[in-house]
């Protein structure tokens, strides 16, 4: 399988290439009034309004300053194109199925199903999304064009 991996928080983070659409630098993004704290706005691509979601403010990490390195990876969560807005994207990485261990219930909560597994590398870890769970189902519908359009 591919992944496209970026960093965020100092953390790798890895998610299968057939979900992303594109990798975009950072622009201007359109803050809309009662939203969650996690959704930044909304961006222009192309004439499309996107929504993009911040994933530090998503998975409750310390917000960082922007900077060149910083994009908006657009994924398709549910059939629906969404914008992350990451750190830096690193790499596109092959690897294997079976480099990849589900993650420890240790580390798994209610709150923590978008966590597909974590690949294990020579040099390091890299924790693999669920781009399905990342939103739930009705933040999902809630960032569906309607919400954000009007």
């Amino acid at each position: 399988m591919q992944l496209v991996v970026f960093d965020l928080n100092e953390e790798a983070y890895g998610v299968e290439i057939e979900s992303v659409r594109e990798i975009i630098r950072l622009q201007e993004i359109t803050r809309v009034p009662r939203t969650p704290d996690f959704v930044e706005g909304v961006i222009n691509l192309r004439g499309k309004v996107i929504p993009v979601v911040e994933l530090r403010k998503r998975f409750g990490l310390p917000v960082a300053e922007r900077n060149s390195e910083t994009r908006i990876v657009n994924v398709d969560i549910g059939g629906q194109e969404i914008g992350m807005v990451v750190d830096a994207v690193t790499e596109v990485l092959r690897i294997t199925s079976d480099s990849v261990e589900p993650p420890s219930s240790v580390i798994t909560t209610a709150d923590s199903g978008y966590l597909k597994g974590i690949a294990k590398l020579p040099d390091r870890l890299i924790i693999m999304l669920d781009l399905d769970q990342v939103l739930s189902t009705d933040e999902q519908k809630a960032l569906s064009g309607t919400d954000l359009a009007a």
